[in-house]
């Protein structure tokens, strides 16, 4: 009875012991180091990017560490019930480790995170790509440790288009009136109003239902998460318009990141930018495939220089009305470096 009363004394001891590292080292770590259990989200399915670039991080975490560190990765932002910010604010407090997150997302809580996200500011990959390394890399680190989030480097979602319902839109007066979804960020708001929409934000989760039973008649996201989430069954209209470029931020809680020792920082940040180069090499590699994919189910317009233009146009006033909230600093660190 003795021997009973000593070994369920001890399990339990050890379940409260697990139980109050939640997100942190797990005690009685073994003699390599530290023991960790964390938590990563994303706000898309297992068939996105976002999902191989999570499972490569977690994989290439377990092993550097001697399978001292642990990931267990959500799909559909299933940690905050599928809001998008919420989960954002849950990385921001530690009540989880890791995300994958639009810099748009982060937007919605600190609108000087739209800064790279402003309508047309890229032309291509190769523009962004070159913003990035040049300097808008170290101000969104910079700013996302202000907001308690260590930025591991940056994934792609790519650059973002638009499906509807009502009609091909390849000219800025399609949109007038077309009741679409937006992420919650005042940038995209102005812009679609600039256009004549009607723009309105819910979370993505609801997106899918929302357009299947006409209480939205639009979205905009870039092709693979349009792909993955078979919005292409409820939508009539793609155009390939290439308006917004679309980081990812591959964030861990600061605090988290912090408390770990130089070496275990760098696994961390090893892990990341294999994940981060997986991800965005994935996504551009599917995307020519996905698009053809949904030519097979939409109807697909993609614009000419001539016809971006004018949309360009039309969002011009954004340039002037938003540099004072995302401050000279930033908006200069975001431009693609002259050549």
């Amino acid at each position: 009875m003795k021997r009973t009363t000593m070994v369920v004394a001890a399990a339990l001891g050890l379940a409260l012991g697990l139980s109050a590292c939640g997100q942190g080292a797990v005690q009685g770590a073994n003699a390599g180091g530290e023991v960790y259990n964390w938590d990563f989200t994303i706000s898309t399915g297992k068939t996105s990017t976002w999902h191989e670039g999570a499972e490569l991080f977690a994989e290439t975490l377990r092993e550097q560490s001697g399978g001292r560190m642990n990931v267990n990765i959500f799909t559909n932002e299933q940690l905050s019930g599928g809001d998008q910010a919420a989960g954002v604010e849950q990385l921001m407090n530690g009540e989880k480790a890791f995300s994958y997150n639009s810099t748009i997302i982060y937007a919605g809580l600190d609108p000087k995170f739209g800064a790279i996200n402003a309508p047309f500011l890229y032309t291509d990959f190769a523009q962004a790509e070159q913003a990035i390394d040049a300097s808008a890399l170290a101000a969104y680190e910079e700013l996302s440790e202000s907001k308690g989030v260590k930025l591991l480097g940056f994934g792609e979602s790519g650059f973002r288009q638009v499906t509807n319902n009502v009609r091909p839109v390849d000219d800025p007066a399609d949109l007038a009136a077309v009741k679409i979804r937006i992420p919650g960020i005042g940038l995209f708001t102005d812009a679609y109003r600039l256009l004549g929409a009607n723009p309105t934000t819910m979370n993505f989760a609801e997106v899918f239902t929302s357009l299947q039973q006409g209480t939205i008649e639009g979205q905009e996201n870039p092709i693979d998460i349009i792909h993955s989430s078979g919005l292409q069954e409820v939508q009539k209209y793609l155009t390939v318009w290439n308006y917004v470029y679309d980081p990812l931020i591959l964030g861990m809680n600061k605090e988290m990141f912090d408390g770990l020792t130089p070496e275990d920082q760098q696994i961390v940040l090893d892990a990341a930018a294999k994940a981060n180069e997986l991800q965005i090499r994935n996504n551009r590699e599917k995307e020519a495939g996905q698009l053809e994919e949904l030519r097979g189910a939409m109807e697909v317009t993609e614009l000419t220089p001539e016809q971006a233009e004018a949309f360009r146009q039309a969002m011009a006033p954004l340039y002037e009305q938003y540099r004072d909230i995302w401050g000279a600093e930033l908006a200069e660190a975001v431009q693609a470096p002259k050549d």
